[in-house]
């Protein structure tokens, strides 16, 4: 190995007898601590929720836009753009920027005084968090071979359980105590909940001293696929951004004929025309017109992206195994967000629990279950892997039915203990299918792509799953005077999921073994 592949850490080419550099374990390392903290910003207004509710006047349904669906679909959508910088520009300061904007929001959330100033911070949040995974994926892919892949991926994100459980537990720990010395509202007039928000958002700032410190490995060389540098990597941002920014998207449409005009505007169409439907129906206008603005902007971006860079648009929207796969796995999302969601509104509000003590039960287990059930489900998808190219996929299969049944019992009981323990039991079964889902994900693209792919990967878990799953629970609650109606009423998840990832598992073998095939098909060209 050369001193160059030791400095920045790149894998070795993928072979059964190279390790791995120390470097990458390391760097790993300081990427999980930003997932960690990423999933703290993010989940703390889950235990919170409850304080937010009564101080704002806000509905439970609400409370679902505000966790999932604001910071969703903006999440999503600026993930697009920033995932193709990922692909061509240096990823150690695309995730520094974005740590220090999404700290510097959830900080800002603490001064909210109303539900609009809010929505708007936790948007701030959404995007600067969008920088994170795609960064993260494309460097994790350089770091590690593909034989180590899913569990590489499945390490980083234990960040996610594990910063989803410490949020709880600090969140909890300090609403009581702040609201306990300052009942009437403390300095500034800040409540509980509005400490808590401050207490987590400054030390990313700290945090983000330390990530641009970090190598940036050699694009591509663990698959002897190297990638040249772009030489205006921003030009290709911002055409990414045009793409999926109303009103920008009409007019890049327009540069491109009458007939590509003419579909966006129809596209269009039917998306406002279905919101305004669901409008009347759930009476919800934020979500509806946040969430219909966001499946625009993937349209859009898409048929984009078909004409702009073919062969993406083919190894990723053109493969039904990337496809099935991803959409298989956002209905895991679908029901995990809205269990981590509402497992503490329902605990404090049904149970009669404390926070601290619900910050407590269910944030240090369901951090301890997701912990172990994505390092376990990365090993096991990987080993599987060995044995059949689709083999990871079952790991996914077992992620979609395994909760169902904890989850049914644990909103249906009265007793807190056993509601903590299946807690335990639905984080330690779903999270065992991210790592799996993710590295097949990155397998189907090229290593040009993979920033891009990400993005999209998170599309499904964050437009079908973390946008739509914690507010249809809410919008169930508010409907039906029944938290644990609305919760029960996800699990349509199940067999959608498994219809899904059968198909990905017949199609997913074909769809590696051709990769370079069909990019060249559309147009890619690779060096001599």
């Amino acid at each position: 190995m050369n001193n160059e592949n030791q400095d920045t850490g790149v894998a070795p080419a993928d072979t059964d007898t190279q390790k791995v550099p120390a470097y990458s374990w390391y760097a790993l390392g300081v990427l999980v601590v930003i997932y960690i903290l990423n999933f703290v910003d993010r989940n703390i207004m889950s235990i919170l929720a409850e304080d937010i509710k009564a101080d704002l006047g806000i509905g439970d349904d609400d409370l679902g836009f505000l966790y999932g669906t604001a910071f969703g679909v903006f999440y999503a959508l600026f993930g697009i753009p920033l995932g193709k910088l990922a692909d061509s520009w240096h990823r150690i300061r695309l995730m520094t920027i974005g740590l220090a904007l999404w700290s510097a929001m959830t900080a800002l959330s603490g001064f909210a005084k109303s539900f609009t100033a809010l929505s708007f911070a936790r948007i701030g949040v959404g995007v600067g968090e969008a920088t994170a995974s795609p960064a993260a994926y494309s460097l994790i892919s350089d770091w590690f071979p593909k034989r180590m892949r899913a569990t590489a991926l499945a390490i980083y994100s234990s960040g996610l359980y594990l910063g989803g459980g410490i949020s709880l537990f600090i969140g909890g720990l300090i609403v009581e105590r702040w609201n306990s010395i300052y009942p009437g509202g403390g300095p500034m007039g800040l409540a509980g909940w509005q400490a808590a928000f401050l207490a987590v958002g400054f030390p990313g700032l700290l945090l983000a001293m330390l990530v641009i410190t970090l190598k940036e490995p050699v694009r591509g060389q663990a698959d002897g696929i190297i990638s040249e540098p772009v030489r205006d990597p921003f030009r290709g941002f911002l055409n990414e951004l045009f793409a999926v920014i109303p009103p920008f998207t009409f007019i890049q449409a327009a540069q491109h004929g009458a007939k590509a005009f003419l579909v966006n505007v129809v596209g269009a169409a039917v998306i406002a025309g279905t919101a305004y439907g669901l409008i009347l129906i759930t009476g919800n206008i934020p979500q509806w017109i946040a969430l219909g603005v966001g499946y625009y902007a993937v349209f859009s971006w898409a048929t984009s992206l078909r004409r702009r860079d073919p062969p993406t648009f083919a190894l990723i929207w053109g493969s039904p195994a990337f496809l099935c796969t991803i959409l298989g796995y956002g209905m895991v999302a679908f029901a995990s967000y809205a269990v981590t969601f509402w497992a503490s509104p329902y605990a404090i509000r049904v149970l009669g629990e404390s926070p601290s003590i619900v910050g407590w039960w269910i944030g240090g287990p369901g951090a301890v279950g997701g912990f172990l059930g994505v390092i376990a489900g990365g090993r096991v998808a990987d080993y599987l892997r060995e044995r059949h190219p689709s083999g990871r996929l079952l790991v996914v299969m077992f992620g979609v039915v395994a909760p169902v049944i904890p989850l049914i019992v644990a909103f249906t009981t009265s007793s807190s203990l056993l509601f903590y323990f299946l807690n335990f039991l639905i984080s330690l079964f779903a999270s065992s299918a991210l790592g799996a889902a993710a590295a097949t994900s990155q397998d189907l693209v090229l290593p040009r792509m993979r920033g891009t792919a990400t993005a999209t990967f998170f599309l499904a878990t964050t437009l079908v799953g973390l946008a739509l799953g914690p507010y249809l629970a809410g919008q169930v609650s508010t409907a039906t005077g029944s938290l644990s109606t609305g919760v029960l009423s996800l699990l349509i998840a199940a067999p959608i999921g498994m219809i899904l990832l059968v198909a990905a598992y017949r199609l997913v073998p074909r769809a590696e073994e051709t990769v370079i095939e069909r990019a060249k098909d559309a147009g890619e060209v690779f060096a001599a």
